[in-house]
């Protein structure tokens, strides 16, 4: 096998190939998917596999995830009023347009750095029209 190294002799740090991780860690998707969080403990191993081929590469890319002690893990932070109001003000700063100051019901592309009204005002009232 490939990228089995156990006890990190090869890699640095206990290293598994997919679908072979033992019990007792997860990456940070399944411990969140179970209400945890890694709680600022450090990767206690990962699992290396071969990622899909680009278009035109001769090499496939060799991917990682992390794991974590699930022992270690500490339940998510609740979310708080404060926090609410945090993220409904991110997600309302992505949707005004810095040119025009208006709140839109769709996040501002940043391809174009503001609305498309505002990025090319002849080409967004001829479609509108």
């Amino acid at each position: 096998m490939r990228f089995l190294d156990p006890d990190g002799a090869e890699y640095g740090i206990p290293t598994y190939p997919r679908r072979l991780a033992p019990d007792g860690l997860a990456t940070r998707r399944q411990l969140r998917a179970r209400g945890l969080r890694p709680a600022g403990q450090d990767v206690a191993a990962q699992i290396l596999w071969h990622g899909r081929r680009p278009p035109g590469e001769r090499v496939r890319p060799v991917r990682a995830a992390y794991l974590y002690r699930i022992d270690l893990a500490a339940p998510v932070r609740p979310m708080t009023p404060g926090r609410w109001r945090a993220v409904h003000a991110m997600l309302r700063a992505r949707r005004t347009c810095p040119c025009c100051q208006v709140t839109h019901p769709y996040v501002i592309p940043r391809s174009l750095g503001c609305c498309p009204g505002c990025a090319d005002p002849a080409a967004f009232a001829a479609a509108a029209a």
